[in-house]
């Protein structure tokens, strides 16, 4: 009998041909027969191989057994997951904490820690390097994925293809790869570019040139390998129109956030709209409608007449660790009223000025504490993981210019406790922070300007969303200050959100840095040049799992 003509049955509990049961025995569950003719079957807690007679093609019994590929079939075995041969006996010693199935004479396996990695048909690893994630090579090509969450293609060994990092990945077909990035889904040629400048929530691999993709609107269309529209499959299923009106108005969102803030609202909840209006001193009819306005911005739920904050409502409380209560107000006030001069502020002969917001801030002893609490809520949530990914000796002599009220400084000492940590930053804000924080072990204040020399020496130094709020003209005099208080081979580290190469992700805030400081994002290749300029030389761009980058360069 050919196992080529056998299927699994409609029952899943033997094989058949032409709708006849091909043997008399009976299994919980078969799969489908693979070369060389062995299929996987399972009985009560014991799995193993059949040929098409549906008798064992060996003695060992297994928790779970799958298909043979390339000659190797997955097991599931009492001391752990592992490759066998047809005839049972073990392709190799290891094992693993699960195995994939071999595609190109490399196989994903995880290991007991939970990374992944590829392993060759003897067992051996095929690079040395593990990975958060590792998917099947296609064609000499895999996708890896990092521990920010980012992925890129490797080769055989393991090294990579293009260099090009993005958010979600797939294997190459026809030449190209489906690829997303912070603007949405495309596809990417071989050397990680882009086919084309137009991004879309959805995309399918290319087929004899054209593929399907699904619009932001909600339309499917054709294209072809250059982007461009060839048929309409189905129209818009929202209004861009609509999507537009709505951005317009997205100021609704931050007045009606902070209306919620400054009345007291957040902080009162949970109770009943009746009892909300007599904490708050608003009407009943108005504590009724912002309760809605907040329910539509998913920042209350409604359980019969009380209303509650929800998980993202309770950013807003005070003393919430993360608190966004401060960050509410400010951009409702200070920061929104800046956006009113942004046309003067692009214009190429305009008279308009970046303001002084860290004088101005430094000035309002009230206005400090809020701004550096906002600070600190985004510098929590943002630098969780940046002390590990500057991978110190430990004791080393840390400067964090900059520093504010010196979150990122004590993150770090809680993971080098033997490094001397030092914040630069204004004299008001160090005395704000010194008042604010009291004695911290290890960590000193150096009240003083960016601008003017530093009255310290350090082995490292950080700046973190620091030479954002400037243009590349004071970003090189900062980064001239960082370098004269390193020896050659001292550490530089840039914490920033790059630009992406060839997206517009982060281009808002790019717009919200002119207007509130004259300063800007940039990219790894603007980030390059100002380095060269001060005397640094780039040497690695560290991604986290959070939306900064951590770049490291090295004094020259």
């Amino acid at each position: 009998m050919n196992w080529r003509d056998l299927n699994v049955s409609a029952c899943g509990k033997y094989h058949e041909r032409d709708g006849q049961p091909a043997y008399s025995g009976r299994f919980d569950e078969v799969l489908k027969f693979h070369v060389p003719g062995l299929a996987p079957v399972k009985c009560g807690d014991e799995a193993w191989h059949v040929g098409p007679d549906g008798n064992a093609a060996y003695s060992r019994r297994f928790i779970r057994t799958f298909g043979f590929y390339e000659g190797f079939a997955t097991v599931q075995a009492q001391d752990g997951w592992h490759h066998i041969h047809p005839d049972g006996s073990d392709a190799y010693p290891e094992r693993y904490d699960w195995c994939g199935n071999f595609q190109g004479e490399r196989c994903t396996v995880r290991l007991q820690d939970g990374r992944y990695r590829h392993v060759r048909s003897d067992g051996s690893f095929a690079y040395p390097e593990t990975w958060r994630y590792v998917g099947d090579y296609k064609d000499g090509f895999c996708v890896i994925q990092n521990d920010a969450g980012l992925c890129t293609h490797l080769d055989l060994n393991g090294k990579p293809l293009h260099g090009n990092w993005f958010t979600d990945l797939d294997v190459f077909h026809k030449g190209f790869a489906r690829a997303r990035d912070g603007d949405g889904w495309m596809h990417v040629d071989l050397r990680g570019a882009p086919a084309y400048a137009q991004r879309f929530a959805a995309v399918e691999p290319f087929y004899n040139g054209q593929a399907r993709v699904e619009r932001f609107d909600g339309g499917l269309e054709v294209i072809n390998e250059l982007g461009q529209h060839l048929v309409e499959l189905r129209p818009a299923r929202q209004s861009e129109f609509a999507a537009l009106s709505g951005d317009m108005v997205g100021y609704w969102r931050t007045e009606t956030i902070a209306a919620a803030v400054r009345l007291g609202v957040i902080e009162a909840l949970p109770c009943t709209p009746g009892a909300l209006a007599e904490k708050c001193g608003l009407s009943s009819d108005g504590a009724m409608r912002l309760l809605r306005a907040l329910g539509e911005l998913r920042l209350v739920e409604r359980n019969a007449e009380n209303w509650r904050l929800s998980v993202r409502g309770d950013f807003l409380l005070e003393g919430h660790p993360l608190t966004l209560a401060d960050a509410a107000l400010e951009y409702s006030g200070a920061l929104g009223d800046l956006w009113s001069s942004l046309s003067e502020a692009l214009k190429a002969h305009g008279d308009w000025r970046a303001p002084d917001i860290f004088g101005e801030v430094a000035r309002d002893p009230a206005r400090l504490q809020e701004h550096h609490r906002m600070l600190r809520s985004y510098a929590r949530h943002d630098y969780a993981l940046i002390p590990d990914a500057l991978r110190l000796q430990g004791h080393e002599r840390v400067v964090d210019a900059g520093g504010g009220f010196g979150t990122l400084a004590m993150n770090i000492l809680s993971t080098y406790p033997d490094a001397r940590m030092t914040v630069l930053d204004k004299p008001e804000v160090v005395e704000q922070a010194r008042n604010s924080l009291g004695v911290v072990p290890g960590l000193n204040w150096l009240p003083g300007d960016l601008f003017e020399p530093w009255s310290i020496r350090a082995d490292v130094v950080i700046l973190a969303r620091v030479l954002h709020d400037w243009d590349d003209g004071d970003a090189f005099k900062i980064l001239a200050q960082a370098r004269a208080v390193l020896s050659p081979g001292g550490q530089l580290f840039i914490i920033e959100m790059l630009m992406e190469k060839h997206g517009v992700s982060g281009a808002l805030c790019d717009l919200h840095l002119l207007m509130a400081t004259g300063g800007r994002e940039r990219s790894k290749k603007a980030f390059e040049r100002l380095l060269a300029e001060a005397g640094f030389s780039l040497i690695d761009v560290r991604q986290v799992a959070a939306l900064p980058a951590v770049l490291c360069a090295e004094a020259i």
